[in-house]
């Protein structure tokens, strides 16, 4: 009888969820950067090994929301932990375990009431970067936290099924022994995806995250709420990716000097691509998009 079901990975930005789904499938199926929210959507991860098939949810980070997109990504990242079988919330080794990370623990806790509810892990990541007492003593604080919360919600009958466990999604210490656990969670059930599958996403919406992940990167904290990259024409072996800005004085920074910027954004991004795609990039201003739902609907947000 094979096994397969659903892993959501939560947590606030930043903490490593795309780089742990990334470590954990083996294959790179989510962008990763240094800048918040550098996931915007609900990406599968598809780990199938033996009998067993594991979907890893990599979810945007849930965070105060400052403009309508992020508070719909908050949306996506709560709403990906319905109805799965494991909730991993991943909270930082090396940083306190603040009001975002407790938002976190409160969101795994209240998806996974009831005595049938998900198996539900705190993952303390960048295990790599403190000592072994550093990290000894965060997941200390990781099971205070959970309880405190679990009191304060009444939530304490899932608070008893958490199990807490450390991991780099960096270096992969830590990796098999998660691996181990989410294996033993899945459910009987036949593959949900066909065994030779990494991801769900379509390769369209692949090749525009490819493009943001290298302007978030090149562009550091200046720009990265602001852009947003869609596929705009996909005729094999020519593909032209669209760069949304909020406005005209963005578009100069996406360029840069002589072009140079969106020129070392190209060349980042086809060294990531099929051989023989040719990749075209494209400037455009859309207006105050992260706050207008005719645009984020029209974006699939």
């Amino acid at each position: 009888m094979t096994k397969a079901g659903f892993v959501a990975v939560l947590g606030r930005p930043n903490v490593g969820k795309s780089t742990l789904v990334n470590q954990l499938v083996g294959a790179k199926v989510s962008i990763t950067a240094a800048s918040p929210n550098t996931t915007r959507h609900a990406i599968r991860g598809i780990l199938t090994e033996g009998d067993t098939q594991i979907i890893l949810v990599d979810t945007p980070g849930l965070h105060r929301p400052r403009t309508t997109l992020g508070g719909r990504l908050n949306e996506t990242a709560r709403s990906a932990a319905d109805g799965v079988d494991v909730i991993l919330a991943v909270i930082e080794a090396s940083a306190p375990i603040g009001p975002g990370d407790r938002h976190v623990i409160e969101t795994m806790l209240g998806h996974g009431r009831g005595p049938k509810g998900p198996k539900l892990y705190v993952v303390v990541n960048k295990m790599d970067k403190p000592g072994r007492e550093a990290v000894a003593a965060q997941l200390l604080a990781a099971s205070q936290a959970v309880d405190e919360i679990a009191a304060e919600a009444n939530l304490q009958e899932a608070a008893e099924r958490v199990e807490y466990l450390p991991v780099s999604a960096k270096t992969g210490e830590g990796a098999a022994a998660l691996l181990v656990l989410l294996t033993a969670a899945m459910p009987e059930s036949h593959f949900l995806f066909p065994d030779e599958e990494v991801s769900d996403v379509p390769e369209a919406m692949w090749v525009a995250e490819l493009v943001r992940e290298q302007l978030i990167r090149k562009t550091k904290q200046e720009l990265p709420h602001s852009i947003h990259c869609r596929v705009s024409e996909f005729e094999w072996p020519h593909v032209t990716v669209e760069i949304l800005v909020e406005r005209e004085s963005q578009k100069g920074m996406v360029i840069g000097k002589g072009g140079q910027l969106l020129k070392d954004v190209g060349i980042a991004a086809r060294r990531q691509l099929p051989e023989g795609m040719y990749l075209e990039l494209r400037v455009r201003v859309e207006p105050g998009w992260q706050k207008r739902d005719d645009v984020l609907d029209r974006f699939g947000y």
